[in-house]
């Protein structure tokens, strides 16, 4: 309520400067933005999916994706093609080559996968990371994220329009926008919601829902080991992954479906390593 009321003083007042000629005039751009910030305030599903796909677009323009015959494209498709349409989305997916271990899922139904997450799961550890991120967004976790950031460029944009310098959501700020979507902040309510998401897919797939427990394990040692700076920061707005694992395991155990999981890694997502040849020389 106070933000709203914030917003529509700000646009009074700019309609108030343009009818009275007044000597200080925000003019046409400084209005553009408010409108923006208001606009803002009923942010609906249309609008969060289309400024997604836009960032999506420039993302995927800045990173190296793998192409058709990549072993991680091919692998990606083989798993979660079959899910291209999840709970009413019609989701698109590709692979960042990228070594960080992460994924991501945004409100127009683009799914990334960075092949280094790839690279320490298996199929099914994988396909519960991408449940959840698509839980976001059904959630409308994804929707509230952009339209956060939206909010705060239009306000960035209102300060700044009145030099005259931007007049609408600029390319530097689409940017920022995409990577406020990566790095989004979820609360844990948020998280265990999604997480909840992801073991009922894994369940209502006929996949094996251990692979939720294994999955949260993973990322727990590599947070503990401190492997990743990268993976140490995506993971502090989360809850505990130990307690993600536990609360999985605890819920399968309940519903009498909990064993051990043997994790089965493809050979085409292990790391490459060189060894040097032996030469022998004939007598």
């Amino acid at each position: 309520m106070k933000k709203e009321t914030i917003f529509l003083a700000l646009f009074l007042v700019v309609l108030g400067l343009s009818n009275t000629n007044a000597q200080i005039n925000l003019g046409e751009k400084a209005l553009g933005a408010v409108q923006k910030g208001v606009a803002g305030l009923t942010f609906t599903n249309e609008q969060a999916a289309q400024l997604s796909k836009e960032a999506v677009v420039k993302m995927d323009a800045e990173h190296v994706i793998a192409g058709a015959t990549n072993p991680y494209a091919i692998r990606l498709k083989k798993i979660f093609g079959k899910h291209a349409n999840t709970n009413g989305l019609n989701l698109n997916y590709k692979v960042y080559v990228l070594k960080e271990v992460n994924a991501f899922a945004t409100a127009d139904g683009s799914v990334r996968v960075y092949s280094g997450l790839m690279d320490v799961m298996d199929d099914n550890e994988l396909l519960v990371v991408i449940g959840h991120e698509i839980g976001h967004v059904v959630n409308k976790d994804s929707r509230d994220a952009i339209k956060a950031a939206y909010q705060k460029e239009a306000l960035i944009d209102g300060v700044a329009s009145q030099s005259g310098k931007i007049a609408a959501i600029t390319d530097s700020q689409l940017g920022k926008i995409g990577s406020a979507m990566i790095d989004s902040k979820h609360s844990r309510k948020q998280e265990s919601e999604a997480d909840i998401f992801a073991y009922d897919f894994m369940k209502k797939n006929g996949y094996n829902v251990n692979a939720v427990e294994s999955a949260f394990s993973i990322l727990a040692k590599m947070s503990e080991g401190a492997q990743m700076d990268f993976l140490t920061k995506m993971m502090s707005s989360h809850p505990d992954s130990k307690e993600r694992a536990e609360n999985a395991k605890a819920r399968a155990q309940k519903e009498g479906l909990y064993k051990p999981y043997i994790r089965k890694m493809p050979v085409a997502a292990k790391p490459k390593t060189t060894t040097k040849k032996k030469t022998t020389t004939k007598k």
